[in-house]
């Protein structure tokens, strides 16, 4: 039955997303578009809604053990936010009903996965750049870490508009590049995951209006992802998401790259 395989799919993503912040979208949306077939417009919009449920269960483990870093979910929802609903408000004035969008949406989000692999696998090292700039420039990297945070806040809520993709694994580059001392892993996950609901809400709401859910999708999503998120939260600060990071850019690049030729 399609519905119990997207269930268990949704599963092993949950846990991932628990455990790592990362893998939502990345990994939920080639699963739908290139195992089950459903249109780039309709994954993108059911994904987003699934994203905000399913993190709002391992957001509640985290908020409970103190790894959210609230001042920094408010800088960058102070740019995520707007920039989703400016870039769900241009969907509906290119006219998403046409074939052109989901040729978009797709390549796009084909971009967008070889570039979350590419930042995961760089993660460390853009980690250690900005920690020798906060040791060196104190003063000044902390006097433009808001403005940047709301930057980055604002491209990743074009790019999860558009993809439902960027949230988790570039939403936690920016954060360890933004703020190297002051988020610990644990913290990194938790702030990157609470970040990620709003966002994904407003994204959601956008696709909603314009019609790009399957509820009957999502309900079979949701029931394997929840008890997977809740389980991931569980280990996520017990297990260091390290190792998981090699196994997820390849199957990124993998996914990206067959989206892009298809």
């Amino acid at each position: 039955m399609l519905g119990a395989e997207i269930s268990v799919v949704a599963f092993a993503v949950g846990v991932v997303v628990g455990m790592t912040g990362v893998g939502g979208g990345a990994l939920m949306m080639p699963f739908l578009v290139l195992l089950f077939g459903v249109p780039a417009r309709i994954a993108v919009g059911t994904d987003l809604l699934f994203a905000a449920l399913t993190k709002t269960a391992g957001v509640s483990i985290h908020g409970l053990r103190g790894t959210i870093d609230w001042q920094v979910v408010r800088y960058l929802s102070l740019g995520s936010l707007p920039a989703a609903a400016m870039t769900g408000w241009g969907i509906f004035l290119r006219g998403q009903e046409s074939p052109k969008i989901d040729r978009f949406i797709l390549n796009a989000l084909g971009i967008m996965l070889v570039l979350t692999a590419l930042s995961l696998l760089a993660k460390n090292r853009l980690h250690g750049v900005g920690r020798q700039l906060r040791l060196r420039s104190a003063a000044r990297f902390k006097r433009m870490q808001p403005a940047a945070t709301v930057l980055a806040g604002a491209v990743i809520g074009v790019m999860v508009t558009l993809t439902s993709v960027g949230a988790g694994a570039l939403g936690a580059v920016a954060l360890l590049y933004l703020y190297p001392l002051r988020l610990t892993p644990a913290k990194l996950v938790g702030t990157d995951l609470a970040h990620a609901i709003p966002l994904a809400c407003v994204a959601g709401v956008s696709h909603w209006y314009l019609g790009n859910i399957d509820w009957a999708l999502l309900g079979w999503m949701l029931l394997g992802s929840v008890p997977g998120v809740l389980l991931g939260a569980h280990w996520g600060t017990r297990a260091h998401p390290a190792v998981l990071r090699p196994v997820l850019a390849v199957l990124l690049i993998a996914s990206g790259a067959k989206i892009l030729v298809t």
